[in-house]
């Protein structure tokens, strides 16, 4: 390997990319965490651990991930779970498809592996809801194949140590990386490819100041260099967001029952429940009229105040009214509060107006 390049000054400096390998697995030894999923680097624990990362922080996956494994612990299992239980273990993660693409590929490794896992990059990506980085996770983490993993963080990381200003949302962006990495990958890949997530889960933040006086890489790195870390990685969202307005009711009988629905099986949010709605707001006024529409007579109506909850591509803004009425009706479903706890699973979305009500 030549010597240590100087101070870059250049962008899109691919040449310092053999450079970051040493230090940065000595780094990574010297302070990865004690993951519960990196206990035994088994396969189960590995993908369905990348599953919950994506789009979410370790932090916030713990509780989750301990949950889903005392309910779920091996792919037998998985496979077999009713899909009410299975979401209601992955409600608050958002994202439904990921959990339901769980459940359909441990049905395959099932049948089609006999329960054993695949053991190859190219064997994962075929698997339903596993994409280029879960397979190049998995691969490389429990079966030490000599393939990348690039994730938002990994595209953070490199795009600023070489300074590059390619948008990292393309697809031709993550490929160029993807590609480059390959290049340089050790054999200790599976380490290699968690310190990368690792750097930029700790190290290299997507949001305010990243910690570059703890980075292995500050002293090969473009952006810091160049004061550009807050430029870099570039990111140009392209698609305008859809606002939708909603009046949600929390709706309790004197036994404390509440109304929920299930949403339709298409669409999103599919398959879950909710708390029963409107589309745009309805003022006091009128919610007697929603009410009648739905053979409800109504003893109190209270606000409950709004909220908002984003989407990929769509901003919900809601407000709430909490509604006593006397009896239940065959509109809805009515259950405990303990119910909706255990068994019916509540989108994040609709847990706002849940917070203050009596049980819960």
């Amino acid at each position: 390997m030549p010597n240590k390049p100087n101070k870059p000054n250049k962008p899109n400096d691919t040449h310092i990319l053999p450079f970051i390998v040493k230090p940065l697995l000595a780094w990574f030894a010297a302070n990865r965490r004690e993951l519960p999923w990196r206990e035994d680097r088994q396969p189960y624990h590995v993908w369905v651990s990348e599953i919950m990362l994506q789009q979410t922080r370790i932090e916030a996956v713990k509780k989750y991930y301990t949950r889903f494994m005392t309910a779920l612990p091996d792919v037998a299992s998985l496979s077999e779970v009713p899909e009410d239980a299975l979401l209601k273990l992955w409600e608050g993660l958002g994202y439904y498809s990921r959990a339901r693409n769980l459940k359909k590929a441990a049905q395959v490794i099932m049948q089609d592996y006999g329960g054993e896992f695949p053991r190859t990059y190219r064997e994962w990506l075929e698997l339903p809801g596993v994409g280029a980085y879960t397979a190049g996770a998995v691969a490389s983490i429990c079966f030490d194949e000599k393939v990348t993993a690039v994730d938002g963080n990994v595209l953070r990381v490199i795009s600023r140590v070489i300074g590059s200003r390619k948008d990292v949302l393309l697809p031709e962006t993550k490929r160029e990386i993807t590609a480059l990495l390959q290049a340089v990958l050790p054999e200790a890949s599976g380490d290699f490819n968690e310190a990368l997530m690792e750097l930029g889960e700790l190290v290299c933040l997507p949001g305010g100041e990243p910690l570059c006086k703890e980075c292995p890489l500050h002293e090969i790195c473009v952006a810091h260099h160049q004061n550009l870390t807050a430029e870099i990685p570039v990111r140009i969202k392209k698609t305008k967001r859809r606002r939708e307005d909603k009046t949600v009711f929390v709706m309790l009988t004197p036994a404390g029952k509440i109304a929920i629905e299930k949403r339709p099986e298409k669409g999103l949010l599919s398959g879950l429940y909710q708390l029963p709605n409107v589309t745009d707001f309805t003022v006091p006024e009128k919610v007697n009229g929603v009410l009648r529409e739905w053979a409800l007579c109504p003893t109190t109506i209270v606000p409950l105040g709004e909220a908002k909850h984003a989407f990929t591509h769509i901003d919900w803004f809601m407000k709430g009214y909490l509604i006593t009425v006397p009896q239940e009706n065959s509109r809805f479903l009515w259950v405990t509060p303990q119910e909706l706890a255990e068994t019916y699973p509540l989108p994040t979305a609709f847990q706002y107006f849940m917070k203050d009500i009596p049980g819960k």
